[in-house]
Formats: structure tokens, sequence, C-alpha cells
């Protein structure tokens, strides 16, 4: 199944596929790191952010969309942009299964289940790191 992670970090949706076959985890090749929301952020822009995902989704083959839930309180709560994000992302047609994983899930997830490499193997970007892990995480959780 090949699943995209998504963090959100301001009106940037930074991505990561990554492919488990048989056991076996595979990073495709992507041209694209991450997409980003017009600046005037409206329904037009919001709407174009969504058909620029879902272009992208489409042409990788991606059946599963895992997103690092923002916080909505506190220190390192989420602003409002990404909450814009983070619903559209959610609103895209249902021929994907798009599901939210808490910071927690994934400390969790990783805890039962050890990455196989270090992340610097992995020839991403380090800006990647997020969304390379809630990817990860997205495979085990069921």
């Amino acid at each position: 199944m090949r699943i995209c992670g998504i963090e959100l970090t301001g009106n940037d949706a930074v991505v990561c596929l990554l492919d488990k076959d048989d056991g076996l985890f595979n990073l495709p090749d992507s041209r694209t790191r991450k997409l980003t929301l017009k600046k005037d952020h409206t329904r037009e822009d919001l709407l174009a952010f969504q058909k620029e995902l879902v272009q992208f989704l489409g042409d990788y083959k991606v059946q599963r969309v895992v997103i690092k839930e923002r916080l909505q309180k506190g220190k390192f709560a989420g602003g409002a942009i990404s909450f814009k994000l983070e619903a559209t992302i959610q609103l895209i047609p249902a021929d994907y299964e798009v599901e939210l994983l808490s910071a927690t899930q994934i400390k969790s997830i990783l805890a039962a289940n050890p990455l196989p490499v270090h992340f610097a193997d992995t020839g991403l970007k380090q800006f990647q790191e997020a969304a390379f892990l809630t990817a990860y995480a997205g495979h085990f959780k069921d």
C-alpha cells in the first residue's frame, strides 16, 4: 500500500510517499516535496490547492493519506491556515482514505515499531522527516 504522509507547516503541506509491500518499505521517487497554498487563502485558492494535491496523489497512485494532526491549544498549536489546509485535505474526494495521527500516536507507534533505517539514510530532505515518520506510522495504524 502506498501512503502519503503529510506535515502541515504554515502555508505548506510537506509530503512524503512510502510504500510497503510484503513487509518491505520503499520510498518512491517524487518530484514534489511540498505543496503550497497561495497567500490570499480564498475559496478558489483552497480548491486549487486541493486539486493540486489530488493530481499529485493520482500521479503517484496513493491509496491512503495520513496527516500529522495539528495541536489546537498550547505552545505548539497550529495556525489558522494549517487548520484550513487540514480540512481541505480531509475533504478530498472519497477515492482516498484520509486519516489524522496525533504526535502521541506517532510516537507510540514508533516505539513499538522502530524505523528499520536511520532517517539520514533515506535520501529525503531534512524538512520531510515529520512527513516520513507520519507515513511510516500510518502503515502500522489499523
